[in-house]
Formats: C-alpha cells, sequence, structure tokens
C-alpha cells in the first residue's frame, strides 16, 4: 500500500506551527529567487524575523562556550604546546573537569538524563539564581532544546481529548501542537493586552469551571514568562495569585523560562515559579511543577546547539520512572547541547580570568536588545492603525493591527486569515518576514504579527523604515 495523505496519522495533519509556516516557505522561495536575479524584487535581502534565532542575523557567540565546547570536542588541545596563550586557565580548567567526568567525551551516548556532573553544575547554577533554594539533579533531565521537555510531558500527561491543558493566548504554537500531536484539549486564556499582557486569573478560573463541567480533566497551566509573542515581563504579585491557583484547583504548573537572560524593563526582573512556590511556604511535597529552560535565547542564542533543561517538582516517583523511560528511548541529549546548557547555568564567575570578556559580551547584548526593543515598538506605533505594547522582555514585538474591511474581503476570498494576507504582502513588497498572530491565538476580531528584534542594531532602522513605507501604501490602497 502506497503512503498518501489520505492514510496518515489525523493527528499530524491537524497540527500546526506558524513560527515555520507559509510565510516562511514562500520567503525561501523569494531567497532563491534573488540568488538567480537580483532584480526581481524591490529588496536586496529577506530578513528572518520571524523566528529568534539570533546567530542567524549576525550575533556573536559567547567566547567562553564555543573555547570550552572546542576543548571538549578536541581535547588533544590541552595537550598542546602553547595551549595556555590561546585559552585562558578557568577554560581549560573547566574543559578538563567537564571531560573528566564523562565516559568518552562528546562522541559517546551519556546517561538518559544526561552526564550527572552536567547535571551538578545545572543544579548549581538554579540554587545560585534562587538564592540557595535546593535543586536535586534527580529532577533534572537535560533536553535536546526546551522543546523535548515538552514534549515528554504531553506523551506522559495526555491520555485522551478529555485531558486539556490551560495555554495563553496568544502562545508559543509549541504548546498547541503538541496538544494537538497527542490527541488532547488547549482550553484558551486570554492575556490582558490593554494592561501589558497581565494575566488574569478570574479568566483562569473561568476557563477551568467551563471545561470541568463539559466533562474534560483540566491536568495543567502553561505559563511563559517573561512572554513569547508578548514580551510581557509578570509581575511577582501576579505570579503569586498564579501559584495561589494552581494550588487551590490541583494543577500541575508549567512554567516555560526560555526568556529568563532576556528583561528589559525598568523595576523588573526575573522571578524564576519555583523560587515563588517555595517562598509562599509550598515545600516540594506539596505543589507539583515544572521547569523548561534552553540555551537558545537570552543572551547566549545557542539555538543550533539544542540545549536545554526540564526540572520536575513534587512528581510521584514513579511518574518520574516514566519519564526517564521516555527519555532513555532516545538514548541521551546531544552533548555539545548538554555542556553548552550547564555552562549558561553556570557561567564565568567575578575574579576568573574569562570573567571581564564574558560579562562585557553579555552586558553589551542585552543592552543592544533593549535599544532595538525600544526602537521597533516606537516604529511600530507609529503607524497608522497599530498597537503595540512595551517589549519588557523576550526577543518580541506583538502588534496589534487594524485592517481595513476592503483587505479583509480579499483575506475571505483568498483563504487566508486577514493578519496572514497582511504579512505575505509584507514579505513580497520588503523581505521582511513576520508571524501572522493567527498563529498564536488572539482574542476574536483582533488582529497581530509578531516581530522579532533581533536583526543587526545597526539594520533595526531599516528594518522600521520598509515597515513603515510599506503600512503607507497598503492602508493608502485598501483605505479607498
Amino acid at each position: 500500500m502506497s503512503i498518501t495523505i489520505d492514510n496518515i496519522n489525523e493527528k499530524v495533519k491537524d497540527m500546526q506551527y506558524a513560527v515555520r509556516g507559509a510565510i516562511v516557505a514562500k520567503a525561501g522561495e523569494i531567497e532563491a529567487a534573488l540568488k538567480a536575479d537580483p532584480s526581481q524584487f524591490p529588496f536586496e535581502k529577506v530578513v528572518y524575523c520571524n523566528i529568534g534565532n539570533p546567530q542567524s542575523l549576525g550575533q556573536k557567540p559567547i567566547t567562553f562556550y564555543r573555547q570550552v565546547l572546542a576543548l571538549c570536542d578536541y581535547p588533544e588541545l590541552l595537550e598542546q604546546e602553547g595551549i595556555d596563550k590561546m585559552f585562558p586557565v578557568d577554560v581549560r580548567t573547566r574543559a578538563a573537569d567537564i571531560l573528566a567526568n564523562m565516559k568518552g567525551g562528546t562522541g559517546a551516548y551519556s546517561e538518559s538524563k544526561g552526564v550527572a556532573y552536567l547535571r551538578q553544575m545545572v543544579a548549581a547554577g538554579i540554587e545560585a539564581r534562587d538564592g540557595g533554594i535546593a535543586c536535586d539533579i534527580d529532577d533534572l533531565w537535560l533536553t535536546d532544546g526546551a522543546s523535548v521537555g515538552c514534549h515528554y510531558l504531553m506523551k506522559t500527561l495526555i491520555r485522551d481529548e478529555n485531558d486539556a491543558m490551560l495555554v495563553p493566548q496568544p502562545q508559543y504554537p509549541l504548546y498547541s501542537a503538541t496538544l494537538a500531536l497527542y490527541g488532547g484539549t488547549l482550553l484558551p486564556y486570554y492575556l490582558q493586552e490593554e494592561k501589558g499582557w497581565a494575566l488574569d486569573v478570574a479568566d483562569l478560573k473561568r476557563a477551568t469551571d467551563e471545561a470541568r463541567a463539559a466533562g474534560k480533566t483540566v491536568r495543567a497551566l502553561v505559563i511563559i514568562n517573561p512572554g513569547n509573542p508578548t514580551g510581557a515581563a509578570l509581575e511577582l504579585s501576579n505570579q503569586q495569585e498564579i501559584v495561589t491557583f494552581c494550588k487551590a484547583e490541583g494543577l500541575l504548573l508549567v512554567a516555560d523560562e526560555v526568556y529568563q537572560a532576556n528583561v528589559y524593563a525598568e523595576g523588573r526582573n526575573f522571578t524564576s515559579f519555583k523560587k515563588v512556590v517555595r517562598d509562599m511556604g509550598f515545600g516540594p511535597k506539596d505543589f507539583a511543577m515544572v521547569s523548561l529552560q534552553s540555551t537558545s535565547k537570552g543572551f547566549y542564542g545557542e539555538c543550533g546547539r539544542r540545549g536545554g533543561y526540564m526540572e520536575v517538582c513534587g512528581f510521584d516517583p514513579q511518574v518520574k520512572a516514566e519519564l526517564y523511560k521516555l527519555s532513555s528511548v532516545g538514548l541521551c541529549p546531544n552533548l555539545g547541547g548538554q555542556i553548552t546548557m550547564a555552562m549558561v547555568m553556570s557561567p564565568p564567575k567575578e575574579g576568573e580570568a574569562s570573567y571581564p570578556k564574558y560579562q562585557e559580551e553579555r552586558d553589551t547584548i542585552l543592552a543592544s536588545l533593549k535599544r532595538r526593543s525600544v526602537t521597533i515598538v516606537d516604529g511600530l506605533n507609529a503607524l497608522e492603525g497599530v498597537s503595540c505594547q512595551p517589549a519588557q522582555g523576550a526577543m518580541y514585538a506583538f502588534p496589534q493591527i487594524t485592517l481595513p474591511d476592503a483587505l479583509l474581503a480579499e483575506a475571505q476570498t483568498s483563504g487566508m486569515a486577514p493578519d496572514a494576507l497582511y504579512c505575505m504582502k509584507l514579505l513580497e513588497a520588503t523581505g521582511i518576514v513576520v508571524v501572522p498572530g493567527s498563529g498564536f491565538g488572539q482574542r476574536e476580531g483582533t488582529w497581530h504579527f509578531r516581530t522579532t528584534f533581533l536583526p543587526a542594531e545597526g539594520d533595526i532602522p531599516g528594518v522600521v523604515a520598509r515597515m513603515t513605507t510599506f503600512h503607507a501604501a497598503f492602508m493608502a490602497t485598501y483605505k479607498k
């Protein structure tokens, strides 16, 4: 029997992932066409503002991470004459310690949860971040990016369509995609755009009660903080309300915290949900939660390394054994990603040889991201019919756009969502790739798009200028 679209898994067909959807596919076609004939389009290159992939847009890697990785991948360098002039002493020491605690180096399989020594480094970093709150490496899984941790959770928690999870709207479509793939139900709760994308616990309660009345088993609440695609950073009081809600309703709290190093708003700091839970007096046996982190975001942007971790707290040991079984099917996460995740959580310390350069690189990148976010948001707010909340964190702006009736009618005829049609026209006119808000979830009757502010700082004014010129021509055309 041949394999056709009619006889594959329906759940795979139901799954959607807008970040790499039709608009990105069209961008690839345009990029290829530009190489063949640069005169075909009124721009010289495609600018990918659709995904948080910093190094693809020119961001340089953190030197310390790459130096340690180089020595771990090629240990013979440690014995080379003159190595002390090429690599700082703390880099050599860190690499030697990692190699001494790995069996077979970076080319061998490790333990399925990740190398124990690297998990100890991650645990130490979590404890330092959270003011000394204990982290047990038995609760840690190193993963190929945070996404793998999400898949583990969905595979374990979702039994059928009666199992449901509360997921923010708008949300990173990993959650809607995996719920569709594993046959669960997404329960939307809507963030309050007019209040800087704050979370209203009353809306959580409404969604939970309605789902239970319909016979659903509400298993978990997903929180993305700082927010993707909104760029919002939750206030501590809001986090405490969320913890109280989860405790009262008996829900697992899933905290997606991959942007924890990206907070720009004055007076806002990242506080992990684990710290909030412990500071509220709930111990490991009192409250179930999962934290996700990644090497792909922050100021490091090591997306291709596919490093991450999942920390589970308050889980039955038998459930943890099942999670371990899931991870063992994949043998182990990649070793380069494991090492990178360990260094992200345990970077150079003040007084070590690499610290000044590390501090300079970190602070320069974060300060630039903050400036770029302001330039993008100010530019968007200057456009007719567009309003954009400040980017308090993460790597994105998520403006709302009021679209003319003529565009809405054209979208209906074309079979595209109105904001998707707008984004396609923006791409074809400017080469700028953004993602329609309909791919993230939004209140009915509103339209948005998500853009990163990751292009090089010198390119950002040009991106804003191209958006501005396009939007003025677009509105002049469709408002006639």
